[in-house]
């Protein structure tokens, strides 16, 4: 049964992978770039620090900073615990491949850690704002998505890989996000 899962998830991969065409290369290694999003982040804290006060403004940092932290480590628990090839390093996929990246990253890809952050981020920022911006839920959402398949579109993440950092990702948003409630309620009091 996992054979057959494995096995379709580098077929799925190999055909996602394989739709990418040389034109929106660029597009797709500039979306996955972490630095690149330095301008939208700092957006982001500009909508935080608009609409709240100092004092909560620092606990949403701080929430948001051991959210990314907690998000990354169990990801790389994962990628060590699992050992799952990435794509790039599994020879009877990698011959058939684009690998749009210069390099492939770390030997192990199970799971993402671009899919699991990006989501648990659009998350925890989506449920902050739910009453104050209707728009910023289902655009944190897409954003993450499409940082998901970034992931597929330049070689190095399985399908499997990016659906369940994904899924982490929700859990850890949704988490973080009941965490940093209860201690604003704390700090109110």
């Amino acid at each position: 049964m996992l054979d057959k899962l494995i096995s379709l998830d580098q077929e799925l991969f190999i055909y996602l992978n394989g739709l990418g065409v040389e034109s929106w290369d660029a597009f797709w290694m500039f979306y996955t770039t972490k630095f690149n999003w330095i301008p939208f982040y700092a957006f982001l804290l500009y909508l935080l620090f608009k609409h709240k006060n100092l004092r909560p403004f620092l606990v949403t940092i701080i929430s948001i900073a051991l959210m990314i932290t907690f998000t990354d480590q169990v990801t790389n628990l994962f990628k060590g615990g699992f050992m799952r090839l990435r794509p790039c390093h599994e020879p009877d996929v990698a011959e058939f491949m684009r690998l749009v990246k210069a390099s492939c990253g770390g030997r192990h890809g199970f799971f993402s850690g671009h899919s699991s952050n990006s989501m648990a981020l659009a998350i925890f920022i989506g449920l902050t704002f739910k009453r104050t911006y209707k728009f910023l839920f289902p655009l944190m959402i897409f954003w993450a998505l499409f940082m998901a398949y970034s992931r597929i579109y330049v070689g190095v993440h399985y399908p499997l890989d990016v659906f369940c950092g994904a899924l982490f990702g929700v859990f850890s948003g949704w988490l973080w996000f009941k965490i940093y409630n209860y201690f604003n309620l704390k700090l109110v009091k």
